[in-house]
């Protein structure tokens, strides 16, 4: 008893010292760090870009919470997105309701989404769950138009008040993008600690073994609910957000369309799915490429088209190239590379394996990772802890 508490104790000091973080910490930490300052050496019309790119990947977070972890693939989280975006909008064009109070209020709604789609729809699996998750931003949509009065139909609604609004265009574009980046830090930090915790040991072993969950007394619904109705929570906070800064609208091409559902998963699927990490990676990077490859002006000689024009068959080769090399993602990708790199080579013993990793607390933390496998060999994608049945959880 003794010994468990003061690994306990040593553990937190480690946390708090930085010194004693993994490489990948701390490169997370600088990473932080650059999009913190990225406003002050950048174009403003970048630095819109970059707002934009941050709403992305909070939502693509949002996506890989109840997809990448409990493994109920999602085809159309977009709902989510849409709900929280035209609810905050309507709310402060029609009623004049206070933006800041009318992002919460979005948010609160496409949690309550979250609870009407999510309740029966996860009591389905595999392809009927994620039938049911892409007809209903469909529906969605057509309500929408049926009723353009209210909704604005296919164009949507005019741009609501911004959150913050200055004078300065300068001002008020670096304004909102700290916003968009506060937001982007508070997310991925609540997410982490939600998967990181027991809960989040429930949601990996519901995706590795639904029935083992439920042998040993406790109730995958439940679990699986509360991820959804998370995921809702986060998709609606991105979107109510987006629409109330210079770079979102409440229209349907930016909050549901299909393609919207769509980009997320090829974001979250980019940067790792399972992760968090990668996800909001894959997000970053997916709406920064997408952004860069619509606007080279080189024209190609043969077919006398500019390579914008191109921009999707282009991006849709380089992601095909990226899936099929770095099949679990970007961010895997680079830390077992990393670990590698700072390892030396792979640890191998004379029956062929691996040395098996040190079970210290500093150790254990060195070596797990966001969602990528600790042992040679172990190709599921699961982390460390999720080896431990789902009893250890509870």
């Amino acid at each position: 008893m003794t010994d468990d508490v003061t690994t306990e104790r040593t553990t937190y000091r480690d946390l708090l010292d930085p010194s004693s973080l993994a490489l990948r910490h701390r490169l997370g930490v600088v990473g932080l760090l650059g999009l913190g300052v990225l406003p002050f050496g950048v174009e403003p019309l970048t630095v819109l870009k970059l707002t934009g790119a941050l709403y992305f990947a909070i939502f693509a977070m949002s996506w890989d919470v109840v997809s990448g972890y409990t493994g109920q693939i999602s085809f159309g989280h977009g709902l989510f997105f849409g709900v929280g975006g035209y609810a905050s909008a309507l709310l402060n064009l029609e009623w004049g309701v206070d933006p800041v109070l009318a992002v919460l209020c979005g948010t609160v709604a496409a949690a309550v989404a979250g609870v009407v789609i999510g309740v029966p729809a996860l009591r389905l699996e595999g392809p009927y769950l994620s039938l049911v998750t892409l007809i209903a931003p469909l529906i969605l949509l057509r309500v929408f138009i049926v009723f353009s009065g209210t909704f604005g139909g296919e164009l949507g609604l005019s741009s609501p008040e911004n959150l913050l609004a200055f004078e300065s265009f300068r001002t008020a574009i670096t304004a909102n993008y700290y916003l968009a980046f506060g937001l982007f830090a508070f997310v991925l930090l609540l997410l982490l600690a939600v998967t990181r915790s027991d809960a989040g040991s429930v949601f990996t072993a519901i995706r590795e073994d639904e029935d083992a969950v439920a042998s040993v007394g406790l109730n995958p619904a439940r679990f699986k609910i509360f991820a959804f109705v998370l995921s809702a929570a986060v998709g609606g906070l991105a979107g109510a957000a987006f629409v109330h800064t210079p770079v979102g609208n409440p229209q349907p091409s930016q909050l549901l369309v299909l393609t919207v559902s769509i980009e997320v998963i090829v974001a979250s699927v980019l940067g790792g799915m399972g992760t968090i990490v990668g996800a909001a990676v894959g997000g970053l990077f997916y709406f920064l490429l997408r952004d860069y490859l619509g606007q080279i002006t080189w024209t190609v000689p043969v077919l006398d088209v500019p390579l914008s024009e191109l921009d999707l068959f282009l991006f849709a080769l380089v992601t095909l190239a990226l899936l099929f090399f770095l099949p679990r993602g970007i961010v895997p990708w680079a830390v077992r590379s990393g670990r590698r790199l700072v390892s030396g080579g792979d640890r191998t013993v004379p029956d062929g394996g691996t040395a098996p990793l040190e079970r210290t607390p500093v150790a254990r933390r060195e070596t797990e990772d966001d969602g990528v496998p600790t042992r040679e060999g172990d190709g599921d994608g699961r982390r460390d802890g999720d080896d431990r049945d789902a009893g250890g959880s509870g």
